[in-house]
């Protein structure tokens, strides 16, 4: 979450709901522990920002959008994503791959205020082509682009990913000041080590396992080797249903109920 400690003005970024896949019950835990946050602080959201369409959880942002307000904003190549999995899921013309479900689609060089703040896009595509990361003051939100050093980077298999195009992102972000620091979105610790939840521009330079010591053509050979021995996520179908709609449920069926498809490949 970023807030302006002077005016109270927040922004909620990449925000969770509960889903339990083998059930298909979603809670909200996760996302009333941010309301419970905001009241407690006396907040005012004015924007809900997500990194990009995510492949791992389902977004929270309309739950949080009804429950506190601000704007809900994704970067403007998720018309390409949502065009894409219009067809995978068959949506039909009742969808609109067109990005209107968000209130607000990002490009590159875009400037937020937020209080007395300003909040600068920068486009991160790569991972997914609606990639984008928040720079507030020294710090950095970057989503999926880069991970602890140890970790390495985003994947770059999912539709409209493209390793190059990671590549030039990641140097966009390296090539801020050394002390920026590059706030994680995930963290998944090799052996037992603490989380982080932030690297400063400098360590990221000098310890990132796919990145240090590579151009972008080694770059692009690690990368697209390692996507070929990774499995989709788990929450991959169920997410993108969610998050292209911007955090909305699919439109319930004649019998009440709403229902997450799993596309099927292959058979006898």
């Amino acid at each position: 979450m970023l807030e302006d400690p002077d005016t109270l003005a927040a922004a909620i970024v990449d925000p969770v709901l509960d889903f339990d896949p083998k059930s298909g019950r979603i809670e909200t835990l996760l996302a009333d522990a941010l309301i419970a946050h905001v009241h407690e602080r006396k907040l005012t959201v004015q924007w809900i920002l997500e990194t990009h369409a995510h492949a791992d959880h389902l977004s929270a942002a309309q739950y949080l959008k009804q429950q506190l307000g601000g704007q809900v904003a994704i970067g403007a190549g998720i018309v390409a994503v949502q065009a894409h999995f219009a067809q995978v899921f068959d949506l039909g013309p009742q969808f609109a791959a067109d990005g209107r479900q968000f209130d607000r689609r990002l490009v590159d060089g875009q400037i937020l205020e937020l209080g007395g703040l300003s909040v600068a896009v920068i486009g991160t595509p790569g991972h997914t082509p609606d990639g984008v990361s928040y720079r507030v003051g020294d710090a950095v939100l970057i989503g999926d682009t880069l991970f602890a050093p140890d970790v390495g980077t985003a994947r770059c298999d999912f539709p409209g990913g493209d390793a190059r195009q990671l590549w030039q992102s990641i140097q966009r972000l390296l090539a801020l000041p050394a002390d920026t620091r590059l706030c994680l979105a995930h963290d998944y610790p090799p052996g037992g080590r603490v989380p982080r939840s932030s690297v400063t521009v400098r360590e990221m330079r000098a310890r990132n396992m796919h990145v240090a010591g590579n151009d972008e053509a080694s770059y692009v050979a690690l990368r697209t080797a390692r996507d070929h021995t990774l499995d989709a996520p788990q929450l991959l179908y169920p997410a993108l249903q969610v998050n292209i709609r911007a955090g909305n449920l699919p439109p319930a069926e004649a019998n009440g109920a709403v229902y997450l498809r799993i596309p099927v490949f292959g058979g006898w």
